[in-house]
């Protein structure tokens, strides 16, 4: 089984839809890949820039490459407004990994880019910048082994410092 590496990065939203009337909006994303659970990833809270925050917040993941060859699997972010009542849902953006691989393929692998946010059947308000790049194919023996090997490196035998 092949797969490759997935490195995203949450860059910034501007103009999202403002859901606190009386404190300060302190947003942040849930990233899920594929509706797995299991791989679902969120960035630090922005608490400063309200409808227009950012995180520059780098993930990675192992995607199949089965994935990338059918429409099907979705990168989805989420964003919500963090509050001690339970946190609010502010909109999101879903986009085809497909599509992803096949607009960065060209480019080397890479691409910026910028997609509206959604709330439901409602107008898009708002727009989500991220980054992101894909690596090179490889068996996934081979990528757990390099992982297992990272993560020796960077713990120590015992797995923690």
């Amino acid at each position: 089984m092949e797969c490759r590496k997935l490195e995203l990065t949450i860059n910034s939203a501007n103009d999202l839809r403002e859901v606190r009337r009386i404190f300060k909006m302190k947003v942040y994303a849930k990233v899920l890949i594929g509706g797995n659970q299991e791989m679902e990833k969120r960035t630090l809270v922005d608490k400063h820039g309200q409808t227009n925050p950012a995180w520059n917040y780098a993930m990675k993941y192992s995607i199949s490459e089965q994935w990338l060859e059918h429409h099907g699997t979705m990168l989805v972010i989420k964003l919500y407004c963090k509050r001690k009542l339970g946190d609010r849902y502010i909109g999101e953006v879903h986009q085809s990994l497909k599509q992803l691989y096949d607009y960065a393929s060209p480019l080397g692998g890479s691409a910026v880019v910028w997609f509206p946010v959604q709330m439901g059947c409602a107008e898009s308000q708002g727009h989500l910048c991220f980054s992101y790049r894909f690596g090179e194919k490889v068996a996934i023996e081979k990528l757990m082994l390099a992982e297992s090997i990272a993560s020796f490196l960077a713990t120590g035998p015992g797995g923690a410092i």
